[in-house]
């Protein structure tokens, strides 16, 4: 008797492609439908993700979800239109399709008619995965050498900053000019002019916060916006370009030499003799010496202001008794006041000794009396399955918006077929319901999703006790490198009431903590220096746990 083979459709489709290439959701579903029904498979869920990018995976709920029920034994295959629709990287798709694999679910692209549970299969796989990653890296060069000519010509690229903006000069939009917005363009004077008479970064962001003033985005001025400001030449009139590649992955690790610095064709805000001055003290600065705070901080970044809920930082003070020794004293404060001043919010500092002593006894607290872990667990699993309903309520509102509007596109096609609807009035309907659509589908995906994690066994006492514990024994054992590396592994957020008091804190455990610091270390009877000093093998963990003590 042949064994029912159940297949997983997965389609993706980006709202650049489908604008510029016309692929289309419904096609790739269509013929992927016709293809199981031809060979007998059985269609065992469909995927979509709508309008997302297949760069990597983050915002594909639908893949997260094929993902998850592969592992859970749902999927004997999965198939996809093309093999780029699954992922646009090659590392990436290969890593899902090991992933795959190490499930015994087979992977399948219909246009390029390979199958990865056949050795040739795979090798076409790495092949075509490196001409579709070779094409991406073709088109990206050739998008960079066009914004590379246009900057080499005095043009801009990208979003204009404070003082600026961009209007239209084509119908088409693909022309533009720059044109300086006069109320924003006095804060930019005035930043210069500031930063020229000796004031300093923070004290810039505090006066422009006092006096109510807001950046390009509508936020607070902070210490970072104002030296984006001091450092871009396009305020002088000059275009620069170049000076990262890949900001996306390698931020400002992909620091280049080769720097595009230009006259631009859009007028100047400040005059050169003020820039001069200005990046003359930048220089100078740049090299004094920074204030390094002796001590070991093991909770920064953690800790929460009780005002603004801004992580609070390290800082210290440092007095002279009257017999002239130097007393230092140490705090957490409010990271929001040190970089945006009192307007923004205030110090609320805490002493550092205090607030570490709070927590580390706080979750010895949990370990060593019953009664308050088993009230902590029975809070866990109250409000998870009280949390359920309101994400069922909204995915059911999520439902019926998507019922309408599939109501709407059907309506609209009616009217088309029956020549009662011009085509340019369709054709913008469409691709306006079709957006709404692509909106609602991925948010109903992101709900199924979290429904699904909250909808898992009750957690047990015994289970987070022992989580807790071997927590704090790691805390009272290692050094302290390591100390502060569980404490941002594990500790999400430590919280401060009104009186600058240790509330809670909210620890969070998943697998990979679990698994990598938790659990036995790699050579636990010759263990390596650096090694956690933890035995014990760990428990399976297939959801993220949230303890608030």
């Amino acid at each position: 008797m042949n064994q029912t083979i159940r297949v997983a459709i997965y389609a993706r489709v980006s709202t650049e492609e489908q604008a510029e290439h016309g692929y289309s959701i419904d096609a790739q579903l269509e013929t992927l439908r016709g293809y199981c029904k031809l060979y007998n498979r059985v269609v065992a869920g469909e995927y979509v993700d709508r309008g997302v990018s297949g760069k990597s995976l983050k915002g594909r709920y639908e893949l997260q979800r094929l993902l998850q029920d592969a592992k859970e034994g749902k999927l004997d295959e999965v198939i996809v239109w093309k093999f780029n629709r699954m992922a646009r990287k090659n590392i990436d798709l290969l890593q899902i399709v090991d992933l795959l694999e190490k499930n015994n679910v087979a992977f399948q692209s219909f246009t390029e008619k390979f199958d990865t549970s056949t050795s040739m299969g795979k090798f076409a796989l790495q092949m075509m995965g490196a001409v579709g990653e070779l094409e991406r890296n073709t088109i990206v060069d050739n998008v960079k050498m066009g914004h590379r000519q246009r900057a080499r010509t005095g043009k801009h690229n990208g979003k204009v900053p404070l003082g600026y903006r961009s209007i239209k000069v084509d119908e088409r939009g693909r022309e533009t000019r720059i044109v300086v917005i006069e109320d924003e363009a006095v804060l930019v004077r005035n930043i210069f002019e500031q930063y020229a008479a000796g004031h300093g970064l923070k004290a810039i962001a505090n006066d422009l916060n006092h006096r109510g003033h807001k950046t390009k985005t509508g936020k607070p001025f902070s210490t970072c916006a104002i030296r984006d400001i001091l450092d871009n030449p396009m305020f002088v009139g000059k275009i620069r370009y170049n000076r990262y590649e890949n900001w996306a992955e390698r931020r400002r690790k992909g620091k280049t030499s080769e720097i595009i610095l230009v006259e631009g064709h859009h007028p100047a805000i400040i005059s050169e003799e003020l820039w001069e001055k200005v990046q003359l003290l930048r220089q100078k600065k740049s090299v004094m010496p920074k204030k390094r705070f002796e001590g070991e901080y093991l909770l920064t970044g953690l800790i929460r202001c009780p005002e603004c809920g801004a992580a609070m930082t390290a800082s210290r003070t440092v007095n002279r008794a009257k017999d002239g020794t130097k007393i230092v004293r140490m705090y957490y404060s409010c990271g929001r006041f040190r970089s945006q001043g009192s307007s923004v919010c205030h110090a609320n500092s805490v002493r550092k000794d205090e607030a570490e002593k709070a927590v580390t006894e706080r979750i010895r607290q949990a370990v060593t009396q019953p009664h308050i872990l088993k009230k902590v667990v029975r809070s866990i699993n109250e409000h998870r399955s009280g949390r359920i309903k309101p994400l069922r309520d909204e995915l059911a509102a999520v439902q019926a918006r998507i019922d309408k509007l599939e109501e709407r596109k059907h309506k609209y096609l009616g009217l088309y077929e029956m020549d009662e609807i011009d085509r340019d009035l369709f054709a913008g309907r469409l691709n306006d319901l079709n957006s709404e659509l692509d909106t609602d589908l991925t948010r109903r995906s992101k709900l199924e999703l979290e429904l699904r994690d909250d909808q898992a066994e009750p957690v047990s006492y015994e289970f987070v006790h022992s989580l807790v514990e071997r927590f704090d024994a790691l805390l009272h054992c290692s050094p302290f490198p390591q100390r502060k590396t569980l404490m941002h592994l594990i500790v999400k957020k430590i919280t401060l009431d009104d009186r600058k008091r240790v509330c809670s804190v909210e620890l969070a455990f998943n697998d990979e903590t679990e698994k990598h610091f938790l659990s036995v270390a790699p050579f636990a009877d010759n263990m390596a220096e650096g090694a956690f000093p933890l035995s014990g093998k760990a428990h399976l963990l297939n959801q993220t746990i949230k303890v608030c003590i």
